[in-house]
């Protein structure tokens, strides 16, 4: 367990690893490409490696030195795997590399931890189906472990349900430039965290590969193209940054996140905007965003664009004078861990009047916290935005501390270099 110091903090800048979801998508298009891709500012977590790890599994050459990611491309034409592709909780993972398997040989049984195989995906299987791609959920429960048949794949048109994960769609769209016709996505349902396919769009147009969208009810790949090999780099996460800005928030200091610009296609940017209408004031410099943390007060927001961090906004929430309800992200029910119930649950620990609606949080704030031992789930977003709690209340504990390094392998490193 880890106990937070509740002592001052400083004036500061901090620098943040890159974008996990940037990633994970640079890696899949690199290793998918006709060439020599080089890939710097790369996350190196748990779950960043585990799709590096399965894309050698699949015949990719891969090599880190620590800096780098050198990905000899394997023109779109991945080998069988030997073995199952075990995927831990990445959800990323699972769902990227379920339209991926589809275009290698042989079948691929992608599995990972029992709260992964709680975690849906029979949407994108679904998808898959319409054209003409075998994929089965292994135990039927419409979750991982899932088979999946590769071979040529056809293409056509496909009407998809993305309620539950964008992701389904960014699996889709990654596989499409490889297939012989392509593929045409109609989007049957609201699209969530719709930022999360801007950026797989980003991915695959900066690597050579044209799509055309429709807004985010319907997305066209052309068959037949490719992915150009490069040399590419990741910008830095903006859901990391969300717990230094959360930090700056809640203690009145000044924190700036470097070499991250309003222009980032992470929706995860558009936080700062939110503390700064709870209070805070925001400074867009040329070398990163900061806030200055001020006077909060409670705001009714949509996070459906900035998922990842609503768990952040509840804590800062909790420390701001009135109600704040957080909207339409009810598809964090199904995240690491039900992001929404879990959320309200140690807030109520800490004394904090919190509670999980069917799509959001009410969070009332006060000075009514008191310490706690903070249940982390296993999820790493847990661990790391209760941290920022205990800056301000003592007796924080953190069970667990180690998950993070799912997403972010020294975040305590980086959060101890906060004090004063």
């Amino acid at each position: 367990m880890y106990l937070v110091k509740p002592l001052p903090i400083r004036d500061g800048d901090v620098q943040v690893p890159g974008s996990k979801s940037y990633t994970h998508r640079l890696l899949i298009a690199s290793a998918l490409s006709t060439g020599i891709c080089r890939v710097s500012n790369c996350l190196r977590s748990e779950d960043t490696l585990l799709t590096a790890e399965a894309l050698r599994t699949m015949g990719v050459m891969i090599h880190d030195d620590g800096h780098i990611f050198t990905i000899d491309g394997c023109h779109g034409r991945l080998k069988p795997a030997t073995k199952e592709i075990y995927l831990a909780n990445s959800g990323t993972s699972m769902r990227l590399l379920t339209g991926i398997s589809a275009l290698g040989q042989g079948t691929y049984i992608l599995t990972g931890t029992p709260r992964m195989q709680e975690r849906p995906i029979q949407d994108l299987l679904d998808g898959l189906a319409q054209i003409g791609v075998a994929s089965r959920s292994v135990n039927q429960t419409g979750c991982p472990p899932i088979e999946i048949i590769g071979g040529r794949v056809r293409g056509g048109h496909m009407d998809m349900d993305c309620s539950i994960s964008s992701q389904f769609l960014s699996s889709v769209l990654l596989m499409a430039p490889l297939t012989e016709q392509g593929i045409d996505v109609a989007i049957v349902k609201d699209l969530v965290s719709k930022p999360y396919v801007d950026m797989t769009v980003d991915i695959m147009e900066r690597l050579g590969v044209e799509v055309k969208r429709d807004g985010y009810a319907r997305f066209s790949v052309r068959g037949g193209q490719s992915y150009c090999p490069g040399d590419y780099a990741v910008e830095p996460d903006c859901s990391q940054a969300s717990y230094f800005w959360g930090a700056a928030a809640i203690t009145g200091k000044r924190i700036k996140v470097k070499n991250i610009s309003r222009n980032s296609r992470q929706g995860d940017v558009k936080f700062a905007d939110v503390l700064e209408k709870m209070g805070c004031r925001v400074f867009h410099e040329n070398d990163g965003i900061a806030v200055q943390g001020g006077a909060l007060k409670a705001v009714s927001v949509d996070m459906s664009v900035m998922p990842d961090v609503v768990p952040t906004l509840a804590v800062v929430a909790s420390f701001a004078e009135g109600t704040t309800e957080i909207t339409n992200v009810a598809h964090l029910k199904e995240k690491e861990c039900d992001r929404l119930g879990c959320v309200a649950t140690e807030l109520i620990r800490m004394g904090v009047d919190a509670r999980a609606t069917d799509s959001g949080l009410l969070i009332t704030g006060g000075a009514n916290h008191h310490g706690a031992d903070i249940e982390t789930y296993d999820d790493h977003r847990m661990a790391m935005c209760f941290a920022i709690a205990g800056l301000r209340v003592p007796g924080v504990m953190i069970r667990n501390e180690g998950c993070v390094k799912k997403s972010f392998p020294n975040y305590w490193d980086v959060f101890e270099g906060l004090y004063a």
